[in-house]
């Protein structure tokens, strides 16, 4: 079982090779408009773990996001533990 944290300290499980978007919407409370990889609402900070998550699709490297950005929408938690930041 893999683990997002939030920096609230909002913690949750999933199952290896889940997707993020429902804990980051409902338990997080990070907002999403197309949830297409599209609009760039559901941009999260990743503060630790981002090699624990899914490789940045094309949809995320052609919105030009930082280093530690991530779209909610479009990746999965791999394993262990990853940290974020809405």
């Amino acid at each position: 079982m893999a683990k997002i944290i939030s920096d609230k300290g909002i913690k949750e499980e999933l199952k290896d090779g889940e997707p993020i978007k429902q804990v980051c919407m409902e338990k997080i409370g990070v907002p999403f408009a197309c949830e297409d990889g599209m609009c760039g609402t559901c941009v999260v900070e990743v503060l630790e773990g981002m090699q624990n998550l899914s490789e940045k699709n094309e949809k995320e490297k052609d919105m030009g996001l930082a280093e530690n950005q991530r779209l909610a929408c479009q990746c999965r938690i791999k394993k262990g533990v990853v940290k974020l930041k809405y």
